[in-house]
């Protein structure tokens, strides 16, 4: 008989959940997306935060449409962003709100962090890279305006928990999402005593971490069926990754979104030096698997900048662009002032100022620059990879949302010079299912999943072609690269 799953995908600006149909007997695969909604920060009591229960009324909105056309589910569950969490109470009550890693309150709080531990021996530990909003940093600062909540507060759940807990009434920590917070030892794949001891008291409220493809508990359908509730990979990514068929250590991937994610999964985390000076992260994968990676800032800068031309759709945006010189302008997307400034346009006409380039107009030019840039950002990693690792990069996958866009799939094969391989387009929900068919014993292990995923999806393969003075561009955006670092060192200074 088909087995019927709910896969909760939720993105910083989106979410949705999709009813997903596998037949055992033939390895064949459906899905359908139930319900989409909107996601969003909003302003509140001085901090941008999510909105977990307005998500939750959605989830369950999506799991009732499901349960209204009369499929009876087998399993749910969720996958979401990293890092951000949740604070509840000894009645299991949400403690205040749950502030956004693109808040500001952990400005200065890493430096803080760092006279009590090395900021070398915390990347040695943990393997995370440097991002102040990681989950230390975030706690820390929580300590710091709300030192009350000591008194009050039981248990830290990140999001993904947090909404497992809320369909089945039971408590986790699932170790995908954990092994973002910073806390957690690269090798041991446990907290670490020594990074836990930094939150001081905040400590207890970790739970114990839990392994992707446990059954939690029970969400009781409308219809009073008893759907089994099955962690994922929480990480969108560790999902994404776990649905992108790699073969081999020369191929490498991106995760294309919000955020880019580009990396490659090896079998043991890298902590040296050598990947701490690249700024390296090292994020637990499934089955012993360990996503070797750099955060890029993604299509974020193409979302910020559609807000500015709301008549003018995603595509219509990229087709402007592919219209507009290539490399007249570009930025180091990584440049802090794009995490959350009040204009992105703004934000990137002054970068560009500053660094001589005169200033783009036209919202062809100002997405041309950031596709532009995005791709060479994504090449100079890719370099540093094959450096640390010592070993080259020959084939590169590109999933997820933005694997849609055919002009920066076309610029990463020609500048980052290896071919490129796009889809599967919905990677995360791919990887959620395909570990929830894990958990119900219907598919074996990582490489089952990612069989299914290649009988069931398309993948599509560009060629790279030369690219006249490549070798000058990349030079010029190193160098762009570098006169960030040299600023963001003069204000930490």
């Amino acid at each position: 008989m088909s087995v019927n799953i709910a896969a909760v995908d939720l993105g910083a600006s989106s979410g949705r959940v999709i009813w997903a149909r596998y037949d055992p007997v033939d390895g064949s695969l459906s899905m359908q997306e139930m319900h989409r909604f909107a996601n969003g920060m909003v302003h509140k009591n001085g901090h941008d935060c999510w909105e977990p229960d307005q998500l939750l009324s959605h989830i369950l909105l999506g799991l009732e449409k499901i349960d209204a056309a009369g499929i009876q589910l087998d399993s749910v569950g969720v996958d979401s962003w990293g890092i951000d969490f949740v604070l509840l109470d000894e009645s299991g009550n949400r403690l205040g709100d749950a502030v956004s890693y693109r808040d500001a309150r952990t400005d200065g709080v890493p430096e803080q962090v760092w006279q009590q531990m090395p900021q070398d021996d915390i990347y040695h530990r943990s393997g995370i890279q440097h991002l102040k909003f990681n989950s230390l940093y975030q706690i820390r600062a929580l300590l710091d305006e709300q030192p009350a909540w000591l008194d009050r507060a039981v248990r830290l759940l990140l999001i993904p928990d947090y909404l497992h807990y809320r369909l089945s009434g039971e408590f986790s920590c699932e170790f995908t999402n954990a092994s973002t917070s910073q806390l957690v030892n690269a090798h041991s794949r446990d907290w670490d005593p020594e990074l836990v001891a930094l939150l001081g008291e905040g400590g207890k409220w970790l739970q114990p971490i839990t392994a992707p493809g446990t059954l939690l508990g029970h969400w009781t359908s409308p219809s009073g069926h008893p759907v089994s509730v099955i962690l994922p990979a929480t990480h969108d990514t560790g999902s994404a990754i776990a649905a992108t068929p790699l073969v081999g250590s020369s191929a490498a991937y991106i995760s294309s979104g919000t955020w880019s994610l580009v990396g490659v999964e090896r079998s043991t985390p890298l902590t040296g030096s050598a990947a701490q000076a690249a700024n390296l992260t090292n994020e637990g994968g499934v089955e012993g698997t360990c996503r070797v990676l750099k955060n890029v800032m993604g299509l974020w800068l193409v979302q910020r900048l559609q807000t500015l031309w709301p008549n003018l759709s995603f595509a219509a945006l990229v087709e402007l662009a592919e219209q507009s010189e290539a490399f007249d302008y570009l930025i180091h997307p990584n440049d802090e002032r794009f995490l959350n400034p009040p204009c992105m346009r703004t934000a990137i006409q002054q970068f560009c100022r500053e660094t001589g380039q005169g200033t783009p107009q036209t919202p062809g030019e100002l997405v041309r620059c950031v596709l532009d840039s995005l791709a060479l950002c994504y090449d100079q990693v890719l370099a540093e990879i094959e450096i640390v690792t010592g070993e080259l990069i020959t084939t590169l996958h590109i999933v997820g949302g933005g694997s849609q866009n055919q002009l920066l799939n076309r610029l990463c094969a020609n500048i980052c010079q290896c071919t490129v391989l796009t889809g599967p387009v919905e990677a995360s929900a791919l990887g959620n299912i395909g570990w929830q068919l894990k958990g119900l014993g219907l598919l074996k292990d990582l490489e089952d999943v990612r069989r299914m995923v290649r009988r069931n999806t398309r993948i599509d393969t560009l060629h790279p072609r030369e690219v006249p003075q490549l070798d000058l561009h990349r030079t010029r955006f190193a160098a762009l690269c570098a006169y960030t670092h040299s600023d963001m060192i003069e204000e930490v200074a």
